[in-house]
């Protein structure tokens, strides 16, 4: 809740919103209202006098006092003009919609309407005090001279066109009139009983509102009325509030009644006593007289007055916010002393009491951009200024956005305030600079390096060397990212060069040293530095460096260390530029390290099979050392390599299938069986190549061998007849597993003649299946027309007279000849063929079909 403080103050800090405990301190609702005194002429008028009532203009306000007196003052509380109208105290101002002219009563019952830039007027005195006064919001206009009076009865003046006053009762008997809003051509009056309105252009009275708590005293809680627009009246009373909508008759109910009529749309209860009301938007600004229970006294005492905002619902309201206002002398005051006034351009609430007028207005962007630095709400205070600047007039974004800084570094929240500094600072050097020192003063000079300008705008060498050599003292890392990340132009290369070196000196051996001082002398075009140091650390980079700087010259002595790092990655550079470093080079290079040597000649042996071909002899036994699988292919692609020379070393080193590959099968075998000694691989071998002479070198090897014998046995019963073997074998020699074998051999036998069996019988069927379908194909009737033509002539099949004899002959194959056009059948043993098929073989196509007539 706000307060407004009285003592201490300037007129410009008169009002300053505060809470009435320290829970509501501690409150994060932001309010909705912000408060400050009508001051300047105002604080003087009310230290003699005391305010009474006062009408607001949307050019002007006008304020009547106690003592009889009108003031009209401007926005800012400065008297433009004083009116002493009476001795006694003003009740009433009304001022129509233009501002020029004003109607003012007072408690001795004088009332007066006149022109402010006119001298026409009416001035009257009464026999009784009049409470209200009311002019026509159109007054100006001549066709609408009209006000009315309140006191005990509701007076209705109306100028004729004699320029006289007519005056005409509207309603009496019901009490004093406390209160009248004329809003168009509707008129509401409040009085003891209840609230009535008029309708000035059918004169009629429309309806009665009846006042609920008939227990007040209605000139100790007068009435509110508060016209929203030309058909909703607010009206409160007490503790209560009714919402009225005016609205218009159907024509058919008419009869005798009104042509408009009132409705309730909402009626609530309140917590405290109306002194009055305003609308703001769909929302109400309700004023409160309030009464507290003293702990220490049984009575009750006069509170601080409350101005809430709230939502009004069909049976209750809800409460928006609620601000408790301290004004001047607010013990002293009673319900009906305080007023509630609103300007509805400006959406200006005057709240005023007999020694103060305060002024409520909605806050605006700065307001909520104060309300948030005032709790610390530095981003979202940031965000908003930034969101409306073109609203903000009292705050510099940029000055916000430093006040954020300051408070995360008050809060050690170093990287934020670090990472806000690019948004907030922008393009302004001297402020980056400065910060730049807070931060080395404060030792966070790491957190703020990731953020510096590196762009267009950038900052003195200095800066960037200073970051730098803070992290070349604490973190070797962060160094080395740094140097990654920033443009070498930010800084004096040569100089930072020798701080890396100068560290180097105590640590020789540092990894990331090295690798970033290989990135500088990069940057500075050493290159030859820079690929030492790659190459002493075996870095990934260092391929690139080669081929970014074309430094294939530098490398020649290098190559086996550029194998040794990555053999296939070396490999794939040396071939790519062969027009660099010849292959002849790389071979001598090489010469120590064959290993190395057989990955560089098969790669290239792959790419070109005759680039290196007088490498292929000396390939041979590279491969045989180091990559036999890929013997054979090598073998069988090149045509450069003596075979004589693979041969001997394929013998030499006992490779098989190699010398059977290379079709020396009869070595390969015997290799096998004497030197492996494995009769399942010779088996296997002479099953690969299927030659008759190879089984008869493996049994005759085999034959005083009993395990061979066995393993043959066992083996070759689907490739040679085994009685061969069996007959061979001397008699008397004892053999492992002979009868198993034996078995085997008959059981392969059985099946072999299953197997023949079966196919046998599926063939016969298969056969007969198709001579069926040929012979009913031979048998079906094939159509001859005047389409179809001899293949022989090329003439129509049939003649154009078909009473004259002719003979057709049409084979199976669909082919048709007129019968003289085919030979002789004398001429042709065993009859008739077709001549376009007579190449083939007899078959379906040789039978034939004559037709004649």
């Amino acid at each position: 809740m706000s307060e407004v403080e009285e003592q201490g103050r300037k007129p410009s800090e008169e009002l300053e919103e505060s809470t009435e405990d320290s829970e509501e301190e501690d409150s994060e609702e932001e309010p909705k209202l912000k408060y400050e005194r009508l001051a300047n002429g105002v604080t003087e008028i009310l230290q003699n006098d005391a305010a009474s009532c006062m009408t607001v203009h949307d050019k002007f306000l006008a304020l009547g006092t106690h003592f009889g007196k009108v003031f009209l003052l401007d926005i800012q509380g400065n008297v433009t003009q004083k009116y002493e109208i009476s001795s006694v105290k003003i009740n009433q101002i009304s001022l129509d919609d233009s501002g020029e002219h004003v109607g003012i009563c007072s408690e001795d019952g004088k009332v007066q309407v006149f022109g402010l830039y006119t001298r026409e007027g009416f001035h009257e005195n009464f026999d009784c005090p009049i409470k209200v006064v009311a002019l026509h919001p159109q007054f100006s206009k001549s066709n609408n001279k009209q006000f009315v009076t309140g006191g005990n009865k509701l007076l209705l003046y109306e100028r004729n066109w004699l320029n006289r006053w007519k005056m005409s009762t509207l309603h009496e008997g019901e009490g004093t009139i406390t209160n009248i809003k004329w809003r168009a051509n509707l008129i509401a009056w409040a009085n003891n009983v209840g609230v009535k309105i008029y309708d000035i252009s059918s004169k009629q009275r429309i309806t009665n509102v009846l006042r609920d708590n008939t227990t007040l005293r209605p000139d100790m809680y007068p009435c509110s009325l508060c016209w929203k627009d030309n058909a909703i009246l607010i009206i409160g009373w007490g503790s209560s509030v009714k919402i009225c909508v005016v609205k218009e008759r159907d024509p058919t109910e008419m009869r005798d009644l009104p042509s408009r009529y009132v409705e309730i749309v909402s009626a609530f209860e309140t917590e405290f006593f109306i002194s009055g009301l305003a609308p703001l938007a769909d929302q109400l600004v309700t004023l409160y007289y309030v009464q507290e229970n003293s702990d220490h006294m049984e009575e009750e005492f006069r509170a601080r007055p409350r101005l809430d905002i709230i939502q009004p619902l069909p049976e209750s309201c809800e409460e928006i916010s609620s601000d408790a206002l301290t004004v001047r002398n607010f013990q002293e005051n009673e319900c009906r002393d305080y007023k509630l006034e609103h300007s509805e351009g400006e959406s200006l609430f005057y709240i005023i009491s007999p020694k103060d007028i305060v002024v409520a207005k909605e806050r605006d962007q700065d307001d909520h951009v104060d309300w948030l630095l005032e709790k610390k709400k530095y981003e979202e205070a940031l965000m908003a200024a930034e969101i409306s600047f073109k609203n903000v007039k009292r705050h510099d974004v940029q000055k916000i956005g430093m006040a954020y800084i300051n408070h995360l570094v008050e809060k050690g929240d170093y990287d934020t305030a670090a990472r806000k500094c690019q948004k907030v600072l922008g393009k302004n050097m001297d402020l980056w600079e400065n910060e730049v020192y807070r931060f080395k003063t404060i030792g966070q000079l790491k957190a703020i390096s990731q953020y510096l300008p590196r762009g267009d705008l950038r900052l003195r060498p200095a800066i960037y060397e200073m970051i730098l050599h803070e992290f070349l003292k604490t973190d070797y890392e962060g160094f080395a990212t740094l140097i990654r990340e920033w443009p070498g132009e930010l800084y004096n290369n040569m100089t930072i060069v020798q701080a890396v070196t100068d560290h180097l000196k105590n640590d020789p051996t540092n990894s990331i040293l090295l690798t970033t001082l290989a990135e500088l002398y990069t940057y500075d075009q050493r290159y030859d530095r820079a690929l030492e140091i790659y190459l002493r650390l075996r870095h990934k980079d260092v391929y690139q460096l080669i081929h970014k700087h074309n430094l294939f010259s530098s490398i020649d002595d290098k190559i086996v260390l550029l194998m040794d790092f990555d053999k296939e990655k070396a490999v794939d550079m040396l071939l790519d530029n062969e027009d660099k470093i010849s292959t002849d080079r790389v071979v001598d290079e090489l010469k120590d390290r064959p290993k190395l040597l057989h990955v560089y000649l098969h790669k290239l042996f792959k790419r070109d099979h005759h680039k290196g071909q007088k490498y292929h002899e000396r390939q041979i036994s590279l491969y045989a050392e180091y990559d036999r699988p890929n013997l054979l292919p090598f073998l069988r692609d090149s045509t450069h390599c003596p075979l004589e020379k693979a041969l001997e070393i394929c013998q030499q080193r006992h490779f098989v299938e190699e010398n059977s590959r290379m079709g020396n099968c009869r070595r390969a075998l015997q290799m096998i069986m004497e030197e492996l000694g494995d009769v399942d691989k010779a088996i296997e071998f002479a099953k690969e190549q299927d030659d008759a002479e190879l089984w008869e070198d493996l049994i005759s090897y085999s034959i005083d061998k009993p395990p061979f014998i066995t393993g043959l046995l066992n083996n070759i019963g689907t490739h040679v007849d085994p009685i061969l073997l069996i007959h061979r074998i001397k008699e008397g020699m004892e053999i492992p597993n002979l009868r198993d074998s034996l078995v085997k051999i008959l059981q392969d036998y059985n099946l072999q003649i299953l197997l023949r069996e079966g196919c046998k019988k599926i063939l016969v069927a298969d056969s007969l299946s198709l001579l069926q379908k040929m012979n009913r194909t031979q048998m079906r009737g094939v159509r001859v027309d005047e389409e179809n033509i001899c293949e022989s002539c090329h003439v129509t099949i049939l003649p154009s007279d078909t009473a004259q004899p002719f003979s057709v002959v049409v084979f199976h194959c669909r082919h048709m000849f007129h019968k003289e056009c085919l030979p002789s059948s004398g001429t042709i043993p065993g009859g008739q063929y077709c001549n376009i098929c007579s190449a083939k073989r007899r078959g379906p196509g040789s039978g034939i079909l004559e037709m004649k007539k």
